[in-house]
C-alpha cells in the first residue's frame, strides 16, 4: 500500500540492479583531506532516494536515534540527552536505507535463481535484491531454495537437534544486532537446550577488549559516558577510524575540541575523519570544519603496544607525574609493572613503531599536560597475536596517572554493532559466569550446562572436524565475516543443518549445511505487533546506555515473524511439554521479558519502568562509579606483559584488513571509498609508494596477494589492483570480506582467541 502511494522515483527503488558489478577495475584519484559537509548530506539522500523512495526516506529517517524512534541498525556510537532531528551519519543512513528498501526477495526470487547463481553473486549485489519475505528451505540434494511454512520450519530445525547425540554438536551464533529481549530468550532456550556454544560477533572484534579488561579493572566495558568525551583534556584514538566505522563519534570529538581538549590519533592510515570534519547539523560546520588531530602518530602496524609501554617508562620517569595516592588504594602489582617498564629501550620502540623520536616525545608532553585523559580504540587495536597485551598496556597509562573512576577520563572501546555490547550482557557468551548461570537456573527453573562452549574460531574448528553438525545463525554473515574463507565454507558445508535469521540475502545463505533454511525477521525500522499489541525492544549502546527502540514502518511482508517470536517457536518446537518456560508469554508480550532480565541480569531493576523513560538508564559500572575494581585481587591490576610487534620478512609487507566507506562490516552499500579516492572497485591493495617501488609495484599494476604464516599453507586473493598511498612504512592495508581468505583460522589473539585480521604478512606475485 505503501509503494503505491509514492512517487515515481519510489517505484524505482523498488527495483534493484540488474547485474553484478565488475569489481576489479577501480578508479583512484588523491585521498581526501576532510569528512562529512555538503558530499555526505547529498550521497545520504541519493542512496536513500533509491532504496526508499522520497516519502519513505523522510518518514524513516526523521526517527533514527530519537528518543520515540528506532535505533540506528549500524554502529553502537550513543545519544545524547539533547538530540538534533537528524540523529544520523551517512552509513547510519545507508544502513536504515537497506533495511527499509521497496526492494524484496520473494520465493519467486529464489525459484530464479538457483544456490549455484547465488554462491556466483558478488555480496554487494546479493544484499541489492531487498528484504526476504517468507521463510525458504534447501532440501536435501536440492538446487535452490522453496517456500515453506513457519510449522515446517520449525519442525526441519527440531528433528535435527532432537537427533543429534549432545546438545553441544550445535553451535548458535549471534549478530550484534539483536535486540536485548531476543539475546536473552535465544541464550535461555540454548542452555534450556543443553550447550554454551553461544558463539557471537564480539568474538571477532572487541573480545580482546574484554579479554584486557576483564583482568584488569573487572569489568569487560569501557568506563566513560559521552559527558565524560565533552569533559576531557586528552583523548587518544588508537586503531581506529571514526569518520567511516563510527562517524557520529567526530562530533563527540569536536565538541571535545571546542572545550579545549587535545586529540592524538594513532593509525597506520591518516584519516579524513581525523584531519577534517565539516559537521554536516551546523553551516558553519559544513563550510569550514574542525581540525581535529593535534598530533598524528602513524605507527607501523602492531607497533602500539611498544607505544604506550614507552610512554609508561616516561611518565614514572617524569617525577610527581604519577598519581601515587590513587596507586597506593586502588591498584596492585605496580612495582612488578614500573621494572619492567624501567627496561623499555627507545631503539627497539622506534623499530617496532617506526615513529620519531620527537614525536613520542611530543605525545607525552600531552599526556603530562593533561588531568583527565580518555583512550579510544577499535578493531586496529584488538586483531593482532598481542592484542591483550596492548589493550593492558593502555590501561596501565590511564593507572598510572588515576585516569579511571575520574570525569573525563578512562578506556573507551568503541563498539560497532548496534547492540555487540547488550547481547554479551545478556548472556551471549560461550564462556558464562557462574554467577549469572546460577541467576539464570533460580528463575526458570532449569540446569544451565557448566561446560564453556565454542567461540567462533572453535566453531568452525567443531564444523570443520565433525564435532559441530548444526549451525543456527541469529543475523549475521557468518561465512563472509570469519576468517580463511576457503577453510570456512568447507567447514560450513559439512553441517547438517544451516539456518540463518535474516532481513536481507548474503554469501552465508550461498553456503550451506545438506539442507538449510533462511527465516526472515522483522528489522528495526519494522512495526513490531504482536498479541499484547505493539511493541518495542531495547538496546545498549557503546558506553552502557539502555534504551527503547520502536520501528514505525509495516513490515517488509505478512509473513515474517520478529526475533523474540522465533525464538519461542523454536523453543517450543525443539522442547516440547518438557519445558516449563512461559514461551507463549513472552511472544505475546516483551515486557514479560524485561520482568525476567530485571530478576536475572543486574543492573536492570525494575527494567519496564526504567526503560520507559526517555533516553532510557545508564547500567553501574563500579570502576566508573565507586573506584571499586571487581577483580581477583579486588583492586584495578597493572600487567607486565613482554612487548610484542610483528617481524615481517624481507620483501613483505604486513597487511590490515579494513572496511571501505561504502560498508559497514560486510555489509556492502556500495563500490566506492570516497574518502581514500577510490571509485568504482573494491580489490585493491594501499602500498607506501616507497615500499611498492622497492618491491616493484607500478601504480595500478595487478597483483595477487598471498599470505605467509607457519603452517606452510598458501592463502591467495588473486587480483588486485596496486594503490600507491601514504601508508606507514612496511605495511599495507585492503578491504574486507575479500581479503578474510588471507586470515589462517588459526593466527589468533592471545587469550581472546580473536582473528588477527591487522597482522596478516603478504607477498606479491603477479596477477
Amino acid at each position: 500500500m505503501y509503494a503505491r502511494n509514492c512517487s515515481k522515483g519510489s517505484d524505482m527503488a523498488a527495483k534493484p540492479p540488474a547485474g553484478d558489478p565488475v569489481q576489479d577495475a577501480p578508479q583512484v584519484a588523491p585521498p581526501q583531506h576532510a569528512a562529512a559537509g555538503l558530499p555526505a548530506i547529498g550521497h545520504t539522500l541519493r542512496v536513500a532516494q533509491r532504496q526508499m523512495g522520497i516519502v519513505r526516506t523522510a518518514r524513516t529517517l526523521l526517527k533514527v536515534n530519537q528518543k520515540n524512534g528506532f535505533d540506528c541498525p549500524g554502529c553502537a556510537w550513543p545519544e545524547g540527552d539533547e538530540r538534533h532531528t537528524a540523529e544520523f551519519c551517512e552509513n547510519g543512513a545507508k544502513a536504515v536505507a537497506e533495511e527499509a528498501t521497496l526492494r524484496r526477495v520473494t520465493p519467486e526470487f529464489f525459484a530464479a535463481h538457483p544456490l549455484a547463481d547465488l554462491a556466483a553473486r558478488s555480496g554487494y549485489w546479493l544484499g541489492q535484491q531487498g528484504r526476504i519475505t517468507e521463510p525458504v528451505y534447501l532440501p536435501p540434494g536440492g538446487d535452490r531454495y522453496e517456500a515453506v511454512s513457519w510449522e515446517r520450519a520449525f519442525a526441519i530445525i527440531a528433528e535435527e537437534l532432537r537427533g543429534l547425540a549432545s546438545p553441544d554438536e550445535a553451535v548458535f551464533y549471534t549478530s550484534g544486532r539483536t535486540s536485548n529481549e531476543a539475546a536473552f530468550l535465544f541464550q535461555l532456550f540454548v542452555r534450556e537446550y543443553g550447550t554454551n556454544n553461544l558463539p557471537d560477533c564480539s568474538n571477532m572484534c572487541h573480545e580482546s577488549s574484554g579479554s584486557a579488561l576483564n583482568e584488569t579493572i573487572g569489568i569487560g566495558k569501557g568506563s566513560v559516558s559521552l559527558e565524560d568525551l565533552h569533559q576531557a583534556d586528552l583523548i587518544i584514538v588508537a586503531g581506529q577510524n571514526p569518520g567511516t566505522n563510527h562517524p557520529r563519534m567526530l562530533s563527540a570529538l569536536e565538541r571535545a575540541k571546542s572545550s579545549g581538549a587535545k586529540i592524538i590519533s594513532v593509525n597506520p592510515l591518516p584519516e579524513a575523519g581525523m584531519e577534517r570534519f565539516k559537521n554536516p547539523q551546523t553551516p558553519l560546520g559544513m563550510l569550514k570544519g574542525t581540525a581535529l588531530n593535534d598530533l598524528f602518530l602513524q605507527i607501523r602496524i602492531g607497533g602500539d603496544q611498544a607505544l604506550f609501554r614507552l610512554l609508561n617508562k616516561l611518565v614514572i620517569e617524569a617525577g610527581g607525574a604519577t598519581d601515587e595516592a590513587f596507586i597506593r588504594e586502588h591498584t596492585h602489582g605496580y612495582q612488578e609493572f614500573a621494572a619492567a617498564a624501567g627496561e623499555t629501550d627507545w631503539d627497539a620502540t622506534l623499530a617496532a613503531t617506526g615513529l620519531t623520536r620527537p614525536e613520542i616525545e611530543r605525545a607525552l608532553a600531552m599526556v603530562l599536560a593533561s588531568e583527565r585523559t580518555i583512550v579510544c580504540w577499535a578493531m586496529g587495536l584488538t586483531q593482532h597475536k598481542h592484542s591483550v597485551a596492548t589493550i593492558r598496556e593502555v590501561v596501565n597509562l590511564l593507572l598510572l596517572r588515576g585516569n579511571i573512576g575520574r570525569p573525563g577520563a578512562g578506556v573507551c572501546p568503541v563498539r560497532g554493532h548496534s547492540n555487540v555490547q547488550g547481547d554479551r550482557t545478556m548472556g551471549i557468551f560461550e564462556r558464562p559466569a557462574p554467577a549469572f548461570l546460577d541467576a539464570l537456573d533460580r528463575e526458570f527453573a532449569i540446569t544451565s550446562p557448566r561446560t564453556h562452549g565454542f567461540d567462533v574460531v572453535r566453531s568452525i574448528q567443531a564444523l570443520r572436524d565433525g564435532e559441530a553438525k548444526v549451525f543456527f545463525a541469529m543475523g549475521g554473515n557468518f561465512v563472509g565475516a570469519t576468517p580463511d574463507t576457503e577453510v570456512t565454507e568447507a567447514a560450513v558445508r559439512r553441517a547438517s543443518l544451516t539456518v540463518h535469521v535474516s532481513t536481507k540475502l548474503n554469501r552465508s545463505h550461498a553456503v550451506t549445511g545438506r539442507r538449510a533454511l533462511i527465516l526472515p525477521t522483522l528489522g528495526r525500522t519494522d512495526k513490531d505487533t504482536q498479541a499484547s499489541g505493539k511493541q518495542f525492544v531495547t538496546v545498549e549502546d557503546s558506553m552502557g546506555m539502555v534504551h527503547s527502540s520502536r520501528g514505525n514502518l509495516a513490515p517488509a511482508g505478512p509473513r515474517l515473524l520478529s526475533e523474540p517470536a522465533i525464538v519461542a517457536r523454536l523453543a517450543r518446537a525443539v522442547l516440547g511439554e518438557a519445558s516449563k518456560t512461559p514461551w507463549e508469554e513472552f511472544e505475546r508480550d516483551y515486557s514479560a521479558i524485561r520482568d525476567r532480565i530485571a530478576r536475572v541480569v543486574p543492573g536492570f531493576e525494575d527494567f519496564n519502568a526504567r526503560v520507559a523513560r526517555p533516553g532510557g538508564f545508564r547500567l553501574p559500572h563500579a570502576p566508573r562509579d565507586e573506584r571499586r575494581f571487581p577483580t581477583l585481587t579486588g583492586k584495578a591490576n597493572f600487567t607486565a606483559a613482554p612487548v610484542e610487534y610483528p617481524r615481517v620478512p624481507a620483501g613483505r609487507l604486513l597487511l590490515q584488513t579494513l572496511r571501505s566507506h561504502d560498508q559497514y562490516n560486510t555489509t556492502i552499500y556500495g563500490l566506492d571509498d570516497r574518502y581514500r579516492g577510490i571509485t568504482g572497485g573494491r580489490r585493491v591493495v594501499m602500498v607506501n609508494p616507497e615500499d611498492a617501488a622497492e618491491l616493484g609495484l607500478a601504480d595500478g599494476a595487478y597483483t595477487d596477494l598471498v599470505s605467509e604464516w607457519r603452517d606452510g599453507v598458501e592463502r591467495r586473493a588473486p587480483g588486485f589492483r596496486v594503490v600507491h598511498y601514504p601508508t606507514a612504512r612496511g605495511c599495507a592495508a585492503a578491504y574486507y570480506p575479500e581479503t578474510n581468505v588471507l586470515v589462517p583460522l588459526d593466527s589468533t589473539a592471545d587469550t581472546s582467541n580473536t582473528p588477527a585480521s591487522k597482522s596478516v604478512v603478504i607477498r606479491f606475485e603477479p596477477a
